[in-house]
Parts: structure tokens; C-alpha cells; sequence
């Protein structure tokens, strides 16, 4: 039986029509996304299998084309629709950041930073570059591998600052241990920027650490 021989009610589409997406399970929510099944397969039989296979939305979204690919019935498209949609609630949570200041809007700041960093499997060291009244300018990773002060580069995150014309940073990085507490090396190299920076009077507010569904703010701890 296919999702069109559902009563109405219980097709993905209707129900969120009818009811709200709140009310759809996360298989459902893929369905739509997914568009068609496989033979023997709905889509809703599909996004169980993704979700069982991949430990989760979580790790579905950040699943590589190569890892989707290998589910049976998911190609390019498929894929690219997962993603869009992933940037596309991304490019929604740093729209209020653009007009705002970030610091009177904290909890959207981490939940950016939390989107963007929380599927990634290795350690991205983003940046937030911020005008005077603390409205983001731009959003960049600047590295990507495993953090410390070996290979952040200070030079190469004044060059950025100045590129942006930003006179105030938000640092943030993610923890793919799943352990969001800041390390001796996160402190280390959080005071390095910190003081580089002050050298060309750009401040840095804060540094986010991204853990699993976790943010921790180093500001917060005292330990900027």
C-alpha cells in the first residue's frame, strides 16, 4: 500500500496541514522530503530506515552524500532537499542576529551556533564577526580539524577581522566527544585570540563550545 491509499488523515502532507508539523514524528517529517518510496517501501517506511541506520535525525543530517547514497532509493536529490532544508533553518536562526544585537539575543546566538556545528564530526572553529552595536556582519569557519593553538592561527583570524571590518568577534566550537566543558587548550587559545584581537582594539565577547545538544559559554564560566 502506498501513502496515497492512507486515509487522508494519516498522510504525512494532510496531517501537517490539518494539524501543524509539531504533530508529524521525524520519519514523517522526512517523508515530505523524500517524496517517493521504494518498491515494498513508503516514504515513511523509507525516513525509519534512514533514522535507524544513521542513530537518528541528527545523524541523518549529517550524513555525507556517499553514506545517504548507500541507503537504497536515496540519490542526489533526495540528499540535496536534506540539506537545503538544513540551510535553510540555519540561514532563519542568524536572520535576527543581522538586526539585532547579539549579546541582548543570546539564546538565538547559541542555537545558531548550534546548528551549525552539532552534526559535524570533526572539530570547525567558526566565527561570528560583529559591527558596533554587536549585529553579526558576517558568519565564517575559519579552521576545521582538530583545535588547538597549533593550528587556529591568530594572523589568519585578524586578517578575517579585518576583512569584515568587524570591531567585535563571537568564537565558537564544536566538540564532537560530546563533552561540552572548554579544555586547558580551549582556554589558551581563547585568551591568544582574545589578546591578538585587543592589539587592533577588536573585542572578543564570547567563545561557544557545541556539545551534542549542549552549548557552553566560556564568557559565562569567567574563563575569558
Amino acid at each position: 500500500m502506498t501513502i496515497m491509499n492512507w486515509p487522508a488523515a494519516e498522510r504525512p502532507r494532510e496531517k501537517l496541514l490539518s494539524k501543524g508539523a509539531h504533530h508529524l514524528s521525524d520519519a514523517e517529517l522526512l517523508a515530505l522530503f523524500l517524496r517517493t518510496g521504494t518498491k515494498g517501501k513508503t516514504a515513511v517506511d523509507q525516513g525509519r530506515e534512514l533514522l535507524s541506520h544513521f542513530n537518528g535525525l541528527s545523524g541523518v543530517l549529517k550524513a555525507s552524500l556517499a553514506d545517504i547514497a548507500s541507503i537504497k532509493g536515496i540519490g542526489n536529490a533526495k540528499y540535496a532537499l536534506l540539506q537545503a532544508a538544513l540551510e535553510l533553518s540555519r540561514r532563519a536562526m542568524l536572520e535576527p542576529l543581522e538586526s539585532q544585537s547579539a549579546l541582548t539575543n543570546p539564546q538565538s546566538t547559541r542555537r545558531y551556533l548550534h546548528a551549525l556545528l552539532s552534526h559535524e564530526d570533526k572539530e570547525v572553529f567558526w566565527c561570528l564577526f560583529l559591527d558596533n552595536q554587536h549585529r553579526v556582519l558576517a558568519s565564517e569557519a575559519l579552521f576545521k580539524g582538530t583545535i588547538d593553538c597549533a593550528n587556529v592561527y591568530p594572523r589568519e583570524v585578524m586578517k578575517a577581522c579585518l576583512a569584515h571590518n568587524a570591531a567585535a568577534v563571537i568564537f565558537a566550537h564544536n566538540h564532537p566527544s560530546g563533552v561540552a566543558r572548554p579544555s586547558q587548550a580551549d582556554s589558551r587559545l581563547t585568551r591568544r585570540l582574545r589578546d591578538a584581537l585587543a592589539l587592533i582594539d577588536i573585542r572578543t565577547l564570547d567563545h561557544i563550545i557545541v556539545a551534542g545538544n549542549s552549548t557552553v559559554s566560556m564568557s559565562e564560566l569567567g574563563l575569558l
